[in-house]
């Protein structure tokens, strides 16, 4: 098994996000975030987006379905929330923080880009989008006041 299943049937069974510290390979062509998704690419689909400054993409769960994110390009501010156990976490993932997110099924999940630039998201789904009949609720960025979105200054 790879670490990302392993850490997918650990999310899974204890119903909390996962993060997977990545390593960069670098040589004199460039460098590369490699093996991402090995061990849990069974079916689903791989999306890219892109979020703009000042955007915030949350909230939205899935009950079935897992999601294993990236951010491959900027960086982002990522809630995840536990509406039954009344439980949050935030994860900063991005350029300077390569980790793969797994954000297993019946968690509240949205991210917002920080800073000025636009963030990138490489993310699979485990279960491919169904248009016609999408399986997700969805809520304001707004709808759970404990969690913040904005800058904390500490």
């Amino acid at each position: 098994m790879s670490a990302a299943s392993d850490l997918h049937q650990q999310a899974l069974e204890t119903r909390e996000p996962k993060a997977l510290p990545l390593r960069f390979f670098a040589d004199d062509r460039g460098w590369s975030l490699m093996n991402l998704f090995v061990g849990v690419l069974h079916g689903g689909q791989c999306n890219y987006s892109i979020l703009y400054s000042g955007v915030y993409k949350a909230w939205h769960r899935h009950a079935t379905q897992t999601d294993f994110w990236v951010v491959t390009q900027g960086n982002a501010k990522i809630g995840v929330y536990d509406q039954e156990n009344q439980k949050q976490w935030t994860f900063f993932l991005g350029e300077k923080s390569p980790q793969l997110l797994i954000i297993p099924p019946g968690l509240w999940h949205g991210l917002t880009p920080t800073g000025n630039a636009p963030c990138g998201l490489l993310y699979y789904v485990d279960q491919e989008y169904d248009l016609k009949a999408p399986r997700e609720e969805r809520r304001p960025h707004d709808f759970f006041p404990a969690f913040r979105w904005d800058v904390e200054h500490k």
